[in-house]
This record gives C-alpha cells, structure tokens and sequence, in this order.
C-alpha cells in the first residue's frame, strides 16, 4: 500500500493541531524525504477562504518543503454533520488519509456521522489520543471505526511510538545477544518508565485540568512504551507480529499487588519556581478548577503478571514543573549473586541500563575497580549518544502513517487495554483512598516515592508509600 503521493484531509484544519504540530512535522518529513509528495486539504467549522488556508500551510510546511506540498481546498463545514460531512467523502480520492485533528468528542460525533456513507476502497482514518474516556467507550468508538473500514485502516497515533529512542530500544534488545538472556525478572530487579516535564500548565487547562498527568501520559504514551519494553520477540517488526507482542504483555499488565491505595501516587504543584521563572500554584491558574483535584505528576506500580516479568516493579511517572526535563527508560539489573570477599563497597545493584530521550543517550552503568585500592569498587558510565532523534517522533509517525502502515500506531485492544489496566487507580482516586499530595514548582516532588529510588532494592521497597 505503500505510495509516495499521497492526499491528507485534514478535519479540524482551522484548530490549533494542525498548525503547530501536523503541518510543521509534515513539512520536516517531505524536507529529508525526496521522493514524497502530498496534498494537503483542509476542512473545519471556521469560514476561512483560500488565501487564509494557503498562508496557513504555506507559513507551518516551512521553505524546505514547499515544492512537494500541493494545497488542495478548504471546506468549511460541521463535520458532526452527517450530511455536510457526506458530501466532503463524496470528494475524496484514492490514496487518501482522514486525520481528525479534533477534540475527542468531536472525534467521536464525526465518526458516527460517517456512518453510511460510501467511503472509498483505501481511505485510511487517524486520529489522536485520548481514545475513548474509558474501556467501555474506547470499545464503543472500536466498533464505530471498525463499522466504517477494517483494523488494518486505522492509525491511532501515539508520536511516543515513532521516537528514535524507542526504535533504538527494539534495535538494542533485539540485535544484540549480550542483552537476550538478562532480559527477564530472572536479572532484572526493576524497570522505570520517567517523562517529567519542567513546563508548568502552559494555558493548557481546557483539557488538562480534565486530565491530568496519568491520563495524559501514563494511559497512553508510558503503557505504550511499557508494552515495548515487557514484550517477547515478535517473528518480525510487521504490523500484525510487533502489536501482537506489545498487546500481550499489556494484557498482562496489572497494577502492583491489585492495591491502587499503595501502588499509586498524586500530587499537584504549589507556587515555585522552575530555572529561575516564578511558576504559580496550579490552582491559580487561569481555567483551573481547584474542587477536580487534578493531578499534576503521577507515579504508579504496575507488574506484567507472566513467566519473564512476574515479580518486576515496572515504575510509570509523568509530572509538570519540575527541575528538569527527563524523559527515561531506566533498567536495573539485580545484584549479583556472590560478591568475592574484598571488593567493596557492596553495590546496592547489578547495575543499570538508561534510555534518555532529548538527547537520545544510552547509558550503560557499571561497577569498576580503580583508585588507590586495587579492589574498591566505583561507579562508571559507558555512554553512547544518538543524537537529537526524538525531534522526529511525530515526523516517523507520519511516515508511517501516509504509507498506510499502521505498525507504529495503537490497536484497537491496545487502547482498550490501556483504559482496563488503569481503572481501579481512577476509581481508588475517585475513592478518596490515594491523598492527593503537593510539592513546590521546580521541586522534584514529594520525597519516598518509588522514582525516588529508581534501584529500590526489592519489590516490598518499590510499593511502600
């Protein structure tokens, strides 16, 4: 199915999506891709005429890429409009792409107007997270899409799937025998999943304060990721062989021990201050609600319940307005089993293996002897760095997802599992059971949390609140 022309219809081509992410990722990609060529029309609610639209792509495709982007039209238009939507389809040719660049429950009312009408042969449809609100309305929308064309036409995108960091991973786990036998509970002691932001709210609130850090990214992008790291070697990276791996070890995937009250974690920022910029309390800021308790970092313990993992602490957290940025897969391997009289100190690991995100790094840390005893023991970093890769995560998706190959997208038992494996921590949430903690802007958040120590000695350390 694979095509180097190809046509993008864009609904929800006046929003916001589209003009800061879509369209500049779209322009990076045909800039260092020669041989592709797209057409890229627009549909939305707003009026705009064609020169508005043609500036609108023109100025987001960027120079680099102006001579392989064709302007199609624009259509204003309601697309929850089954009738107004109809008569779009209508126009639409072979080898086109439907993206709903729109808000989840427009997405949702799109889809259901799409309902009867005559789609062509090949259209593919993407859309973006979150989908669905739950695993009962992620199925509803499944079997909505599935209605309209097959599994193997749908692109949820998640641009975590498309990060050079996580096609790195695969590389290394896959390709290189050292890694093959330790890959397992048998070595490894404990898995940390981290992507902490130091960006505050960002006027984000319309859809963050109903969110939330663990709806945000632990539902969707660090699960994904998860899935990724737990997965038995697919026959081969085709789309039916990887999702398969990947949704068998999130079928697996529980939270630790069934005890959302001490394998999760919530706590929102105060007033801070984060590289020197004054940052106030969540609360405070604007479209905020302080009665939904939001949460704005989120920690929780998950276990894949299966021969290779059972017993693993697999640590997902995701926060704002903290020191830094870190975004990091932290693999800790477990002591050795003897360690020879002499050396010492006694290291509290086997040691440990670090994916950093932006930019890409692995890091392989090891125990060495040196220094003026022979035999003491110290830390050392073996470093490769990779890159700034992770700039061309929405770009590899897009790729991906234009050549109608839905390998780096999310199954529809994906999505519905990610939802299954996070509702009793929503519900002890809900509950009141998980307090909802606080910690200053630029702070690394509340102390004795399972990140805190991501080689925590044992799985009884990694649970304790």
């Amino acid at each position: 199915m694979a095509s180097t022309s190809r046509t993008l219809l864009i609904l929800g081509a006046s929003g916001d999506l589209t003009s800061r992410l879509l369209l500049p990722s779209l322009g990076a990609l045909l800039a260092r891709k020669a041989d592709r060529t797209v057409t890229v029309r627009g549909a939305g609610v707003e009026d705009w005429d064609e020169s508005r639209w043609r500036t609108t792509v023109t100025e987001a495709v960027g120079a680099d890429a102006a001579g392989r982007v064709t302007i199609g039209d624009y259509t204003a238009v309601d697309v929850t409009d089954p009738k107004g939507l109809g008569a779009l389809i209508e126009t639409v040719g072979p080898g086109t792409v439907l993206y709903f660049a729109l808000p989840p429950a427009i997405t949702r009312k799109a889809v259901e107007a799409l309902r009867g009408v005559e789609l062509p042969d090949d259209l593919v449809l993407a859309m973006e997270k979150p989908f669905g609100d739950d695993a009962a309305s992620a199925r509803s929308l499944n079997a909505a899409l599935t209605a309209l064309v097959p599994e193997d036409r749908i692109f949820r995108v998640d641009h975590f799937l498309g990060r050079s960091m996580l096609l790195n991973l695969l590389g290394l786990r896959l390709a290189n025998r050292m890694w093959d036998p330790v890959w397992s509970a048998e070595h490894i002691e404990s898995v940390l999943i981290r992507f902490d932001e130091s960006l505050a709210l960002e006027n984000r609130a319309g859809y963050y304060d109903h969110a939330g850090a663990m709806i945000d990214m632990i539902q969707s992008h660090l699960l994904q990721v998860l899935g990724l790291m737990a997965m038995e070697p697919p026959a081969t990276l085709g789309e039916r062989d990887l999702r398969d791996a990947k949704a068998a070890a999130l079928r697996a995937t529980h939270v630790w021990a069934d005890s959302p009250a001490t394998a999760s974690h919530r706590a929102r920022y105060t007033a801070g201050a984060v590289a020197g910029k004054d940052i106030p309390s969540y609360v405070d800021e604007d479209g905020v609600d302080p009665e939904r308790a939001t949460e704005t970092l989120a920690e929780v313990v998950f276990e894949v319940a299966n021969e290779r993992w059972a017993g693993v602490p697999f640590v997902l957290r995701s926060g704002k307005a903290l020191p830094a940025k870190r975004s990091e897969v932290v693999v800790t391997f477990r002591p050795v089993r003897h360690l020879p009289a002499g050396l010492s100190p006694a290291p509290r690991d086997g040691g440990r293996l670090t994916f950093a995100l932006g930019p890409d790094r692995m890091t392989l840390d090891v125990h060495v002897t040196s220094g003026d005893e022979p035999f003491d023991l110290r830390d050392e970093e073996l470093v490769a760095d990779m890159g700034q890769g992770q700039q061309r995560s929405y770009e590899e998706v897009l790729d991906e997802l234009l050549d109608g190959d839905v390998t780096l997208s999310v199954r529809a038992d994906e999505a519905e599992d990610c939802w299954r494996i996070l509702q009793p921590i929503r519900d002890a949430w809900a509950a009141g059971e998980v307090p909802l903690q606080e910690y200053p802007a630029g702070s690394a958040g509340p102390a004795g949390w399972p990140s805190a120590a991501p080689s925590p000695g044992g799985a009884d350390a990694v649970t304790a609140s």
